[in-house]
């Protein structure tokens, strides 16, 4: 007997591909640490920002040794772009400044619009056991930089899942794939955020526009794009180029159990990128404009 699938969870066709993107570079990330102290690993920094826009920053989290994020992420503001925190396991409380609220917990997001600017804090709820997840910086549109605050904590059943014939089980955190639309949309940066689980031997093909920037981030064993082999922990860059209709991504049959990545993309916005720690505006006299408020307390 067969166990039933869950009601969000669909069955798809398998995507085809013409031309698959070929791989640009792999990308280790630097250890680091912030907030109060939780270590982090950073993918995306501002040198890839130009490179990867409209994404502007991937931070890799994943410990069960307590110390490494029992601090959390107490009060600090952001202004101009967006942030979306994917929980894989543990607890997270979010609080901000206009009166949003919510708990992320495992297989749950919170998308944040910063805008005009807000302060928050993240917090766990957990003493012990693995806090694992990311957080990725989605720039906005320089019309939309100074728009109002907004929030949306997003449960792990409100997440649309499918399987393809190959058994490859896709979360669809933003955008669209495969015909089933994702959790969040957006129309100026178009994102497209998956969580891809393949099992050894397994294919997955995601058509994308070919001028849309890309990154797969493999936290799973290992899988192939191309002849090339992106381990565990590493970023891959996809390169741009015209006639390319998509993402090819292969798991390596000697792999001992279910490869997982993301695959993220997005359409550049092209703009300028002015950051300042937490404030990503489009000129240094925003930036400046947007540490004087913070410090006037206008961001209430």
């Amino acid at each position: 007997m067969t166990t039933p699938r869950p009601p969000h969870v669909h069955a798809v066709p398998a995507a085809s591909l013409a031309q698959p993107r070929p791989l640009e570079q792999i990308v280790a990330g630097v250890s680091t640490s912030d907030g109060d102290g939780v270590k982090l690993t950073r993918v995306l920094h501002q040198t890839l920002q130009e490179r990867l826009d409209p994404y502007l920053m991937l931070d890799a989290f994943g410990s069960d040794n307590p110390g490494d994020y029992i601090g959390g992420f107490p009060s600090h503001p952001h202004r101009g772009f967006e942030t979306v925190t994917y929980m894989i396991s543990g607890r997270m409380r979010h609080r901000d400044s206009h009166g949003h609220e919510g708990l992320l917990s495992n297989g749950g997001v919170q998308w944040m619009t910063a805008g005009r600017g807000l302060v928050h804090s993240e917090l766990p709820e957990q003493e012990e056991g693995l806090m694992e997840g990311f957080q990725l910086w989605l720039n906005l549109p320089a019309k939309d930089k100074m728009r109002e605050p907004w929030y949306r904590d997003i449960q792990s059943a409100e997440i649309p899942e499918f399987v393809t014939p190959a058994g490859v089980h896709v979360r669809v955190i933003a955008g669209e794939s495969h015909g089933i639309a994702g959790a969040m949309q957006r129309e100026q940066t178009e994102p497209l955020y998956l969580d891809i689980a393949l099992p050894p031997g397994a294919e997955f093909a995601q058509p994308l526009p070919p001028d849309h920037n890309v990154l797969v981030y493999v936290f799973r064993e290992s899988v192939f794009i191309g002849s090339s082999e992106i381990p565990t922990k590493r970023m891959a860059i996809l390169a741009n180029e015209p006639d390319a209709d998509g993402v090819l991504l292969r798991a390596p049959a000697t792999n001992h159990s279910t490869a997982r990545a993301l695959l993220i993309a997005g359409k550049p916005l092209r703009e300028p990128i002015a950051q300042y720690g937490p404030f990503v505006m489009n000129t240094r006299e925003e930036v400046m404009q947007a540490v004087h408020d913070f410090q006037q307390g206008r961001f209430r």
